[in-house]
């Protein structure tokens, strides 16, 4: 049953694309003032690793998530197509990717990916979400993201590599990191925030996998204030993770339930920012397209920046 809760009812009984929905042909026309070099910038971690070498392992992730495999047939040794020859000298060599892209690569969460009370977002039944995929909700139902992106960059904000994991990154600190950037996010905008902690896997995976910092739940509630389409950041939630893999604070204070429950913005997880923090360019056009996934909780993606 549709209430008021969030953004549910807002856009009609049955609609399944959240923030999504303030993606209208002028936010999409005034975002484009974004560029100034004209320089484009992915923001996605490498998807890389298979059964014959441990590349996967190399890649940030999260402990108990199936790693990505990519199986190359050229040398007919990882998957049964093996290679072919087509045509005198010529050859072709085949790909196989699996992913499970929750904690294990770069990703946009779809709004099927978490509910409560047995409802999905804007009140509809959670029970269509199945073996066979999310009959409601799923990632297909997004289509296409271009907005204006914001970075906010907490950690060159405190001036560190990276913030660590016991700071909570509240309402306030974002909105000193805003100031400090001279941006102000607006409806239909894309924040990005960056944590600098995919620097830690380099140096220490167990730490990486264990506690990590994110968002406090006053962060996210003033987001969604501004009505965001979608928040980005680069560690492995959006949200603060605790030590045992659990969100802190209670149940009401879920970053997750908040932004894809409650109001219809969306979670990209797991970026990379280190390059788009190097360039200083707080404001810039936001492009993501997941892949038209049946169904999916979640896609894998690259994001891409345009300075």
């Amino acid at each position: 049953m549709v209430d008021s809760r969030g953004n549910w009812g807002r856009w009609g009984r049955d609609d399944e694309r959240g923030a999504a929905n303030l993606l209208t042909s002028d936010v999409v026309l005034r975002a484009l003032g974004s560029v100034r070099a004209g320089r484009v910038l992915p923001l996605a971690m490498p998807i890389q690793g298979a059964t014959s070498n441990g590349g996967a392992q190399r890649v940030p992730h999260l402990p108990g998530r199936p790693l990505p495999q990519h199986f190359m047939s050229v040398d007919g040794g990882d998957y049964a197509a093996g290679a072919r020859k087509i045509k005198g000298d010529m050859g072709m060599s085949d790909d196989a990717l699996i992913v499970s892209p929750h904690g294990t690569t770069t990703h946009i969460d779809a709004l099927a990916h978490v509910w409560r009370y047995d409802t999905l977002y804007n009140g509809l039944a959670a029970d269509r979400i199945r073996s066979y995929g999310a009959t409601r909700c799923g990632i297909e139902r997004l289509g296409g993201i271009v907005t204006r992106g914001l970075l906010l960059d907490v950690a060159g904000h405190l001036g560190v590599d990276y913030v660590p994991a016991e700071r909570t990154i509240d309402a306030e600190l974002l909105q000193e990191c805003a100031k400090t950037a001279g941006v102000q996010p607006r409806s239909g905008d894309v924040v990005v925030v960056r944590t600098g902690w995919p620097r830690v896997y380099a140096e220490d995976p167990e730490r990486y996998q264990g506690a990590q910092p994110g968002l406090a739940y006053s962060a996210g509630r003033w987001l969604v204030d501004q009505e965001v389409v979608a928040i980005a950041a680069d560690n492995a939630a959006v949200g603060a993770i605790d030590a045992d893999g659990g969100f802190p604070g209670t149940l009401d204070e879920d970053i997750h339930l908040l932004t894809l429950w409650e109001h219809g913005v969306y979670l990209l997880e797991m970026l990379w920012l280190e390059e788009l923090a190097v360039a200083g360019s707080a404001e810039f056009l936001f492009i993501a397209a997941p892949l038209q996934i049946a169904g999916g909780t979640a896609s894998p993606l690259t994001p891409l920046a345009v300075i």
